[in-house]
């Protein structure tokens, strides 16, 4: 078992976290492929991937100021049904 504090751990996933997202980030930013999502105008694979990701980081405390692709396609993706009716606090076992 890791022998780490509770703010240790918050530590280690919200520095993860950014490095991760600094790579997206730039792979998004700079990628004339894309568009109103990650690849393109219509959720991919890839869209599916990263909004957990993106939620997670806002419930880390994670500042996505930095990153305003993500935060923009995370946006649109919560605009579509399918991303609603998938959210953590949407399903049957939400507490």
């Amino acid at each position: 078992m890791l022998k780490a504090s509770e703010e240790q751990r918050a530590q280690w996933v919200r520095h993860f976290t950014t490095v991760g997202f600094k790579a997206i980030y730039t792979m998004l930013a700079n990628s004339k492929e894309t568009g109103r999502f990650c690849h393109g105008d219509t959720p991919t694979i890839a869209d599916a991937f990263l909004v957990p990701q993106v939620y997670n980081a806002e419930r880390a405390g994670i500042d996505l100021a930095p990153f305003p692709t993500i935060r923009r396609i995370y946006e649109e993706c919560n605009k579509n049904e399918a991303f609603q009716k998938a959210q953590p606090e949407r399903q049957p076992d939400a507490t």
